[in-house]
Protein backbone atom coordinates (compact mmCIF):
# COMPACT_ATOMS: atom_id res chain seq x y z
CA UNK A 1 0.00 0.00 0.00
CA UNK A 2 1.46 3.57 -0.74
CA UNK A 3 1.77 6.19 1.64
CA UNK A 4 -0.76 8.58 1.71
CA UNK A 5 1.70 11.32 2.07
CA UNK A 6 2.15 10.63 -1.63
CA UNK A 7 -0.97 9.29 -2.97
CA UNK A 8 -3.30 12.04 -4.62
CA UNK A 9 -6.57 11.25 -3.05
CA UNK A 10 -9.50 10.72 -5.22
CA UNK A 11 -11.96 12.99 -4.30
CA UNK A 12 -11.47 15.65 -1.55
CA UNK A 13 -13.56 16.13 1.36
CA UNK A 14 -13.60 18.74 3.96
CA UNK A 15 -15.43 19.92 7.17
CA UNK A 16 -15.81 23.64 7.64
CA UNK A 17 -16.49 24.99 11.66
CA UNK A 18 -18.89 27.41 12.08
CA UNK A 19 -19.04 29.62 8.64
CA UNK A 20 -21.92 30.36 6.62
CA UNK A 21 -23.08 29.11 3.27
CA UNK A 22 -22.01 32.97 1.75
CA UNK A 23 -18.79 32.70 3.36
CA UNK A 24 -18.08 29.51 1.66
CA UNK A 25 -19.21 30.32 -1.33
CA UNK A 26 -17.42 33.32 -1.55
CA UNK A 27 -13.98 31.66 -0.81
CA UNK A 28 -15.04 28.87 -3.42
CA UNK A 29 -15.56 32.33 -5.91
CA UNK A 30 -11.90 33.12 -5.60
CA UNK A 31 -10.72 29.77 -5.77
CA UNK A 32 -12.72 29.03 -9.18
CA UNK A 33 -12.76 30.83 -12.95
CA UNK A 34 -16.28 30.02 -12.71
CA UNK A 35 -18.92 28.74 -9.92
CA UNK A 36 -22.39 27.69 -10.86
CA UNK A 37 -25.30 26.52 -8.63
CA UNK A 38 -26.67 23.16 -10.12
CA UNK A 39 -29.10 21.99 -7.88
CA UNK A 40 -30.27 22.76 -3.98
CA UNK A 41 -32.09 20.26 -1.84
CA UNK A 42 -32.94 21.76 1.84
CA UNK A 43 -29.44 21.82 3.21
CA UNK A 44 -27.77 20.26 0.32
CA UNK A 45 -25.88 22.19 -2.00
CA UNK A 46 -24.52 20.89 -5.61
CA UNK A 47 -22.52 23.08 -7.67
CA UNK A 48 -19.88 22.98 -10.47
CA UNK A 49 -16.55 24.79 -10.11
CA UNK A 50 -13.87 25.27 -12.60
CA UNK A 51 -10.77 25.46 -11.01
CA UNK A 52 -7.48 25.76 -13.17
CA UNK A 53 -9.97 24.64 -16.37
CA UNK A 54 -11.10 21.94 -14.41
CA UNK A 55 -14.68 21.23 -13.83
CA UNK A 56 -15.42 19.94 -10.24
CA UNK A 57 -18.84 18.58 -9.32
CA UNK A 58 -18.90 20.12 -5.78
CA UNK A 59 -21.12 19.13 -2.60
CA UNK A 60 -21.90 21.38 0.10
CA UNK A 61 -24.04 20.05 3.03
CA UNK A 62 -24.84 22.26 5.52
CA UNK A 63 -24.93 21.38 8.87
CA UNK A 64 -23.36 17.70 8.24
CA UNK A 65 -22.01 16.91 11.51
CA UNK A 66 -24.22 19.09 14.41
CA UNK A 67 -24.88 22.50 13.86
CA UNK A 68 -21.61 24.38 13.66
CA UNK A 69 -20.02 21.72 10.71
CA UNK A 70 -20.45 22.05 7.04
CA UNK A 71 -19.52 19.49 4.44
CA UNK A 72 -17.61 20.73 1.56
CA UNK A 73 -16.72 17.96 -0.92
CA UNK A 74 -15.09 18.47 -4.11
CA UNK A 75 -16.16 14.96 -5.78
CA UNK A 76 -13.33 14.72 -8.27
CA UNK A 77 -9.49 14.21 -8.49
CA UNK A 78 -8.54 17.30 -11.02
CA UNK A 79 -8.58 19.24 -7.83
CA UNK A 80 -5.21 21.80 -7.24
CA UNK A 81 -4.93 19.90 -3.80
CA UNK A 82 -3.27 16.39 -3.72
CA UNK A 83 -4.63 15.61 -0.67
CA UNK A 84 -7.68 16.51 1.93
CA UNK A 85 -5.03 17.75 4.15
CA UNK A 86 -3.79 20.36 1.77
CA UNK A 87 -7.44 21.90 0.83
CA UNK A 88 -8.36 21.66 4.49
CA UNK A 89 -4.76 23.84 5.38
CA UNK A 90 -5.81 26.22 2.90
CA UNK A 91 -9.91 26.60 3.33
CA UNK A 92 -8.62 27.06 7.46
CA UNK A 93 -6.17 30.06 6.22
CA UNK A 94 -8.56 31.39 4.09
CA UNK A 95 -11.74 31.14 6.41
CA UNK A 96 -9.93 31.60 9.32
CA UNK A 97 -11.70 28.90 11.47
CA UNK A 98 -10.99 25.05 12.18
CA UNK A 99 -11.56 23.23 9.64
CA UNK A 100 -10.75 19.41 9.97
CA UNK A 101 -10.37 15.94 7.26
CA UNK A 102 -9.62 12.43 7.59
CA UNK A 103 -6.59 11.37 7.94
CA UNK A 104 -6.17 9.03 4.97
CA UNK A 105 -8.53 8.41 1.93
CA UNK A 106 -10.53 5.84 3.12
CA UNK A 107 -9.33 2.43 2.72
CA UNK A 108 -9.52 -0.65 4.26
CA UNK A 109 -8.22 -0.82 7.54
CA UNK A 110 -7.88 2.71 8.10
CA UNK A 111 -9.36 4.45 11.14
CA UNK A 112 -12.29 6.07 9.99
CA UNK A 113 -12.04 8.16 13.57
CA UNK A 114 -8.16 9.92 12.32
CA UNK A 115 -8.59 13.17 11.45
CA UNK A 116 -6.64 16.08 10.97
CA UNK A 117 -7.74 19.13 12.99
CA UNK A 118 -6.46 22.74 11.24
CA UNK A 119 -6.70 25.88 13.45
CA UNK A 120 -4.60 28.95 13.44
CA UNK A 121 -2.03 27.32 11.27
CA UNK A 122 -1.48 24.31 13.60
CA UNK A 123 -2.11 21.16 12.01
CA UNK A 124 -2.39 18.01 14.77
CA UNK A 125 -3.97 14.60 14.29
CA UNK A 126 -6.79 14.02 16.65
CA UNK A 127 -9.71 11.24 17.64
CA UNK A 128 -13.05 12.78 16.27
CA UNK A 129 -16.06 10.43 16.57
CA UNK A 130 -18.40 11.32 14.10
CA UNK A 131 -21.15 8.84 14.63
Amino acid sequence: MMSDETTRHPDIEIYIKSRSLEQILAWLEQLSESLQAVETAGSTHHLSCIIKGQTIPVMIHERALGKAWTSLWFRSDATPWERDLDCAEEASRALDTQVRCIVSGWEDGDDPDEWWRIENGNTEKISWRTE
